[in-house]
């Protein structure tokens, strides 16, 4: 039960971090941990000018097993998508812009600030 409740803790510190990041950036968070249903979960959704943005975001202490940016697999890009188009049907259709699906990094170190690094366009 603790270790869960740590990675959660985790999770939601990290995506705290890239909420601040998105935000920093100009763009404008509508929603965090959006669900569908079982279907899933986005954890982020924004909007940069005139699209939609669907952002996963991963944090990893320093040492984990895999990099944060090696978590999206084209399975979990494939899902992305269709949580992306589940969230259109409910709010209206896609943007002018389109639809972005994007990665957040956060990597944090034993020592010394938390390293953010966003990737646009990822799937």
């Amino acid at each position: 039960m603790k270790t869960s409740k740590a990675r959660n803790a985790l999770g939601r510190y990290g995506e705290d971090l890239a909420a601040r990041r998105l935000t920093g950036a100009g763009m404008t968070v509508l929603a965090r941990n959006w669900r569908a249903g079982r279907t899933g979960e986005i954890d982020i959704v924004a909007r940069d000018g005139d699209a939609l943005v669907v952002c996963e975001v991963k944090t990893r202490r320093t040492g984990a097993f895999e990099h944060p940016m090696a978590a999206v697999t084209p399975a979990k890009a494939q899902r992305l998508r269709g949580l992306a188009e589940r969230w259109l049907e409910e709010h209206g259709g896609a943007p002018p812009g389109g639809v972005r699906i994007d990665l957040i990094g956060v990597l944090l170190p034993d020592r010394g600030a938390p390293v953010v690094e966003h990737a646009r366009g990822v799937a």
